[in-house]
């Protein structure tokens, strides 16, 4: 069954509550599947970045997942924790999910498949793995975990 954009979803939040998709309807959406102990953590530093510099029209919505390398061992409150202490974080973080696999989040499942989003499919390889969607809640672009947050190729689809 498509479902016809991101909007539908609500996540439960890292430090309780929820996140609903539809609270974000008019601006694009950077969805960051993140991890606390791996090479590309640094990313935390331009997503945050990116989000206090583009926050009138975008929102970064990190989900921290341990399903690369073991890279995210802790709890949600020790995930928390890390993020406001290291990097400053204040976009807002999903509670731990995992991105593939059996016991893939469902919203992981349409962001990853054509049949779902009816955009694109997408293979996550790696933390880090970061998707674009526009302000109609569209699976518009998806980038590997190598492209910085600040990288041309991400800044290209905010600055018009």
């Amino acid at each position: 069954m498509q479902n016809n954009s991101i909007h539908q979803f609500k996540v439960e939040a890292l430090s309780g509550g929820e996140i609903d998709f539809s609270d974000f309807k008019g601006k694009k959406i950077l969805i960051v599947n993140t991890a606390s102990k791996c090479g590309y953590t640094p990313q935390y530093e331009g997503l945050e970045a990116l989000y206090n510099e583009h926050k009138d029209n975008l929102v970064v919505v990190g989900f921290p997942a341990n399903n690369f390398g073991a890279q995210e061992p802790g709890s949600n409150d020790e995930i928390s924790a890390f993020c406001e202490q290291n990097y400053g974080v204040s976009f807002p973080m999903a509670a731990k999910v995992s991105v593939k696999g059996q016991d893939i989040a469902p919203i992981f499942d349409w962001l990853t498949s054509k049949t779902e989003n009816g955009s694109m499919d997408v293979t996550i390889k790696w933390n880090f793995t970061k998707f674009l969607l526009d302000e109609n809640g569209q699976l518009t672009a998806s980038f590997e975990s190598k492209v910085k947050p600040e990288s041309e190729e991400i800044l290209a689809f905010l600055n018009p």
